[in-house]
C-alpha cells in the first residue's frame, strides 16, 4: 500500500471500478465518447460460448444480434444443444436458433461420434456457433480502450466510495474523483455497494472448471469435428452441462457443470484438500454415459466465479439513491459474450442518456427491499 504521501491524486470525467469484460467494454464507449476515463482492474476471465443461452431470458435474446461484434476474434466451431423431446429449455434453445436442425441419437453419432445421446433423446445442431477465447478478447478491448486516452491502473483494491456530485473513490495506491462511477466488479459488487445503502441479491458461485483427456488424441477435440455442446434437462444434471473442444490444454476438452457453490469470492481457490466436490463426480458419470472417448477423471481442475441474481438476469442500473453511480452485475454465467451491448448500455446510463435498450428486465427494483440506511 503506498503510504498517503505518495498516493496517486487525481480527477477524470468517469470511473469505472472492475475490468472484466463488461467494465472494460463500458470504459472503452466512454473513452470512445471522448471522456476521460479510469478504469481500476479487478478480476479475471475464462473462455465461453459465443451463442445465447437457451435459457436467457427474452431481453436478453434481443439482444443477440450484437454478437457479430466478436465474429473477428472467434474461432467458428458448431454447437449441438441435447435433451429429451419437449424439454422446454431444448425449445428454448430452437427458437433462440435463426437455423438449427434436428439430430436424433443416431444422427449426432454420425456427425460427431465422440457425443453418445442415449435412446429417446434428441439434440439441436446450430453450424454458427463459436468459441470466444476470452483472455484475448479482454486484452484486445483495453488495448483499444487505451489508445482512446483511458487510463487502466491495476492492483488498486477499492477501499471506500464516496458519494457526491463528484464521487471520491479511495484504492490502495490513490484518491480518484470524478463526476460518474460505473461499478462492474463482478463477485465483488455486492461488498462495494453495501455501504452505499444496497443490499442486493448476488450469490457468488465457485464453478469447478474441468479439463478431460481424450483416451485417443484428436478424437474429440480437434479439427471440425468437436463441437461445443450443452446438455440440458438431465436427471443428473439439473442445470446444465456444457463442453468446449480441446483449444485451450492440447488434448484436454473441457467440459463443466453450469452450476457451483456457494461462496466467498476471496476465498473462491481455498478448497480444502479432501472437501467433496459433487460437481465432480457429476461431470465423471455424465462423461462416462456421454462422452466414452474421455478419460472419466479430470485431468485438470480450476476454478471460476459466477454471480448469480435470483431469476439469472442481469442487473444493469442507477443507484435509486445517487443516480451518477451505475452498477452492472449479477452476470450469472453468460453475461461475457453479451458485453459490447451491456457497456454500452452501462455508458449510456452513466452520461444521464436514454438507453438504447429497454432497462426494465434489469432493474435493481425488481428485487424488493434492497435499499437500506447508508452507513
Amino acid at each position: 500500500m503506498a503510504a498517503p504521501s505518495q498516493a496517486h491524486q487525481a480527477t477524470y470525467n468517469a470511473i469505472v471500478i472492475g475490468a472484466g469484460i463488461q467494465g472494460s467494454f463500458t470504459a472503452y464507449h466512454l473513452a470512445q465518447r471522448h471522456r476521460d476515463t479510469l478504469l481500476l482492474e479487478q478480476v479475471a476471465v475464462s473462455p465461453v460460448l459465443l451463442r445465447p443461452c437457451p435459457t436467457v431470458s427474452p431481453a436478453l435474446t434481443r439482444w443477440g444480434g450484437h454478437l457479430q461484434t466478436w465474429q473477428p476474434s472467434a474461432m467458428a466451431r458448431s454447437r449441438a444443444s441435447a435433451s429429451t423431446p419437449g424439454d422446454p429449455e431444448l425449445e428454448g434453445c430452437r427458437h433462440n436458433l435463426c437455423a438449427g436442425e434436428d439430430l436424433d441419437a443416431t444422427a449426432l453419432a454420425q456427425k460427431f461420434p465422440g457425443l453418445q445421446l442415449h435412446a429417446g433423446e434428441v439434440a439441436v445442431w446450430d453450424g454458427t456457433g463459436g468459441v470466444l477465447f476470452a483472455d484475448r478478447a479482454l486484452r484486445a478491448v483495453q488495448d483499444v480502450f487505451r489508445r482512446h486516452g483511458g487510463t487502466l491502473r491495476d492492483g488498486e483494491k477499492v477501499l471506500r466510495i464516496d458519494p457526491g456530485a463528484i464521487l471520491t473513490v479511495t484504492t490502495t495506491a490513490g484518491v480518484y474523483r470524478a463526476p460518474r462511477l460505473i461499478i462492474a466488479a463482478g463477485a465483488w459488487t455486492g461488498a462495494l455497494v453495501a455501504p452505499l445503502g444496497l443490499r442486493l441479491p448476488l450469490q457468488p458461485l465457485r464453478i469447478d472448471v474441468c479439463y478431460w483427456r481424450e483416451k485417443e488424441p484428436g478424437s474429440l477435440g480437434t479439427g471440425r469435428a468437436g463441437p461445443c455442446f450443452m446438455a440440458l434437462g438431465l436427471h443428473q444434471a439439473p442445470h446444465g452441462i456444457y463442453g468446449l473442444p480441446a483449444l485451450e490444454y492440447p488434448g484436454l476438452v473441457k467440459v463443466c457443470h453450469h452450476h457451483g457453490s456457494p461462496t466467498d469470492p476471496e476465498e473462491r481457490d481455498r478448497v480444502p484438500p479432501g472437501a467433496p466436490r459433487p460437481d465432480i463426480a457429476l461431470l465423471s458419470s455424465f462423461i462416462s454415459s456421454y462422452l466414452p472417448g474421455l478419460e472419466p477423471q479430470p485431468a485438470v481442475v480450476e476454478t471460476c466465479l459466477y454471480t448469480n441474481t435470483p431469476d439469472e438476469d442481469f442487473i444493469l442500473d442507477r443507484h435509486p439513491k445517487f443516480s451518477n453511480i451505475i452498477i452492472g452485475a449479477g452476470f450469472s454465467g453468460h453475461g461475457f459474450k453479451l458485453a459490447p451491448v451491456v457497456g454500452k448500455v452501462l455508458c449510456e446510463l452513466s452520461l444521464g442518456e436514454e438507453p438504447s435498450h429497454s432497462m426494465a428486465p434489469f432493474a435493481i427494483t425488481r428485487f424488493p427491499g434492497v435499499l437500506r440506511a447508508a452507513l
